[in-house]
């Protein structure tokens, strides 16, 4: 496939649809804050091993597993920096609903939001500078957008952090009333935002044809190695099945809303970086709740695997 051609598609994504993009992202990450307490932070205390190996698999092992896989298949070099891009992102949005679905530790999996969220501030600006800084084509691309790590530590914490805060200090002093709103808002601005997703895409149906052969698979591919690598990590600290099962989803379900807006603040919408963030916030739906219905009917008490 030619890279001139993926690179040099103009997404029909203007600044007021970015915008919204960004409201909407906002609001999903104010949905989930307002179910978080200051007890889930706590929790990071009494419980601090499975917190480490979740954050350790997701900030530190996904990013350097993304390299070897890179450099393994070489994909187009914008396709390469759309892989790293995803594996700096915290986890998705919908990980916690999808760990409860799979009869894995909610509490974890809320606590592993909770701290990735505050970590991807600077994590993930560092680990897409770092490990795309080591693959030479994909170097090549930061140095031509000159990338200020500085003013993208500014926008995730803008679209991150400030709406963690605001829920974080509602549920102190209204608990109850967040609790309620937060379980109506968290859906409904995941749905909206999920909806800007697929408008996107329609939007784009043409190009997302033309080039869903060659970037689908190397999603599915990603993401799959996403999900064994939170599995393998897990299991190799011999944590309890409901905590491998929570850093699992938390390994594979990546916030690429995140990425996507990255993208276009950042790297001008750059072909195939844009697209493969656009499938991967679509696929990770579809391979999530598949996992989650596949160990719905596995019961911890019965299972042998995990």
């Amino acid at each position: 496939m030619n890279e001139n051609l993926i690179d040099n598609v103009l997404l029909n994504f203007d600044a007021r649809s970015q915008w919204i993009l960004n409201i909407a992202l906002a609001f999903v990450m104010f949905g989930i804050a307002l179910e978080i307490s200051m007890s889930d932070f706590k929790r990071v205390a009494n419980h601090p091993k499975s917190i480490v190996v979740g954050v350790v698999s997701q900030f530190l092992v996904l990013p350097f597993v993304t390299f070897l896989l890179v450099y393994f298949i070489e994909p187009l070099p914008s396709i390469a920096m759309g892989m790293f891009m995803v594996a700096a992102c915290p986890g998705g949005n919908v990980s916690n609903f999808i760990t409860h679905l799979a009869g894995g530790n909610t509490a974890l999996s809320i606590s592993l939001t909770a701290m990735a969220t505050l970590l991807a501030v600077i994590m993930t600006p560092l680990n897409l500078q770092l490990w795309a800084g080591m693959y030479a084509p994909t170097d090549t691309i930061l140095k031509n957008v000159a990338i200020s790590p500085w003013k993208m530590v500014q926008l995730v914490a803008l679209l991150l952090g400030l709406p963690l805060f605001l829920g974080l200090l509602i549920n102190h002093l209204r608990p109850n009333m967040a609790l309620r709103i937060g379980k109506v808002l968290k859906m409904v601005s995941l749905l909206f935002f999920v909806l800007l997703i697929f408008m996107a895409l329609y939007n784009n149906k043409e190009i997302f044809m033309e080039y869903v052969l060659y970037v689908f698979w190397l999603v599915v591919l990603h993401n799959l190695v996403a999900f064994s690598t939170g599995f393998s990590i897990a299991k190799l600290f011999k944590l309890p099945s409901k905590d491998v099962r929570s850093i699992t989803v938390e390994t594979g379900i990546q916030n690429s809303g995140l990425g996507l807006l990255l993208i276009f603040s950042f790297f001008d919408g750059l072909g195939g970086m844009a697209i493969l963030a656009a499938f991967w916030g679509i696929w990770h739906l579809i391979s999530g709740l598949l996992l989650a219905a596949f160990w719905n009917y596995r019961p911890i008490n019965t299972e042998k695997l995990v």
